[in-house]
């Protein structure tokens, strides 16, 4: 079951807040195919965010083939993500690492920025290049003596 944090000051929409928190939930092996996520009630009861909201998020998930609405009955996981389970070994390490990052005095966003900065150096390889913008020719604009454009 997947228990939903709402940061109300993060600047990042509340729906989009739930997707995200579920993402990650599949791609920890948290939820697998067949899980039930909470119904909207529980998640407003828990978060107490609009129930509209919450159906917004789950019907992003649907959209996005993750989830799937059982009319009478709730919504189901349809599919998981990635293949890194909560139980990992690299988690351990990685716990580890932050909580030296936090004893040598680095703040959340300090070590967000750190981690960030390796993700994209080791990730850089595998994303699909992207299309580079055409260069442009630097325009001249000459005034006339006159004012006269020929």
């Amino acid at each position: 079951m997947v228990d939903y944090r709402i940061d109300r000051r993060s600047g990042v929409a509340t729906y989009v807040q739930i997707v995200q928190q579920t993402k990650q939930a599949l791609r920890l092996g948290e939820l697998v195919p067949g899980d039930k996520l909470p119904t909207a009630r529980e998640v407003v009861e828990a978060t107490a965010v609009n129930p509209n909201t919450v159906l917004k998020a789950y019907r992003e998930l649907e959209r996005e083939g993750l989830v799937e609405a059982r009319r009478g009955l709730g919504t189901f996981v349809r599919r998981s993500l990635g293949a890194a389970p909560a139980d990992s070994p690299l988690r351990a390490e990685l716990e580890d690492w932050a909580a030296r990052a936090r004893e040598s005095g680095l703040e959340r966003e300090d070590v967000a920025a750190l981690f960030t900065d390796v993700l994209a150096k080791h990730f850089q390889a595998h994303q699909a290049p992207q299309a580079s913008p055409a260069p442009q020719t630097p325009r001249t604009h000459q005034a006339h003596p006159r004012g006269d454009p020929s």
